[in-house]
């Protein structure tokens, strides 16, 4: 359980024993889901060899609370790099996802960007001000209320929501990044990836087509996407461990077909 300011957030940690250069990622959930969700990709990272860290944010799975923002959920993976060090590659579900990249951009006040080489976003919206117009649609907000709505994101965050909404270099040029959607996705339009993908050469876009928003986490072809991009690397970049003894994987965990 890693606590951070306003909560704590149960972490889970694969492979943590083993000796040896391995790399390390992280896995972070979308909203309504937990790690127990995320587990097939999980096993399927911990298979590898790697150590594998899978958060449950806060107000989900085993961690504590009721509620869920992003400056909560920007603390929790903050706590989780303070705890655990830097991280080969990050990789999460839908606002999972965007957390991830705005936690790596640090684009919170007071709250230290983490390090990870890589990021793997999976459904992820690119951008926050469409929930809150959609909500205020079908809540029949009125304009006032609407108003005041999306100026407690600012009041929670540190953040105005349109700051959430600016073309913006959030992911760093100098960090590869894979964006994994599916065009059939009814929950995060396929034009957040699209968004993503505009910002630079470092952006790669695979679609999952066919998977939907939900069945994505689970299925093979991004399993088999994911690994690729993650066998990618510089010649002379360093593993996160400098022990040349041998990595034994205690997670080989066979993966089921998604349908």
């Amino acid at each position: 359980m890693l606590p951070f300011s306003g909560g704590r957030a149960m972490a889970y940690r694969f492979n943590g024993g083993a000796k040896g250069p391995r790399k390390r990622y992280l896995v972070v959930h979308g909203w309504g889901s937990s790690s127990e969700y995320m587990s097939e990709l999980t096993a399927f990272l911990a298979s590898t060899g790697a150590e594998v860290i899978s958060l449950d944010l806060p107000g989900h799975g085993r961690s504590a609370g009721r509620f869920l923002n992003v400056y909560l959920a920007i603390s929790a993976i903050s706590a989780a790099s303070a705890r655990f060090g830097a991280f080969d590659a990050a990789i999460g579900h839908s606002f999972g996802g965007a957390c991830l990249a705005l936690a790596s951009a640090g684009f919170l006040p007071r709250i230290d960007p983490i390090e990870t080489k890589k990021l793997v976003l999976i459904g992820a919206p690119s951008a926050m001000g469409w929930l809150f117009k959609d909500f205020g649609r079908v809540m029949r907000l009125r304009p006032q209320v609407q108003t005041e709505l999306e100026a407690e994101v600012g009041r929670i965050t540190g953040r105005a929501l349109a700051a959430y909404d600016e073309p913006r270099s959030m992911l760093d040029p100098s960090r590869p990044v894979l964006i994994i959607h599916a065009e059939d996705d009814k929950e995060v339009s396929a034009d957040h990836a699209r968004a993503y993908a505009a910002q630079g050469e470092h952006v790669r876009l695979f679609w999952a087509n066919g998977f939907g928003h939900r069945r994505i986490v689970g299925a093979v072809p991004v399993f088999e996407a994911i690994e690729a991009f993650l066998a990618e690397a510089d010649k002379t970049e360093k593993s996160l461990e400098s022990d040349d003894r041998t990595v034994l994987s205690i997670y080989r965990i066979p993966v089921r077909r998604s349908s």
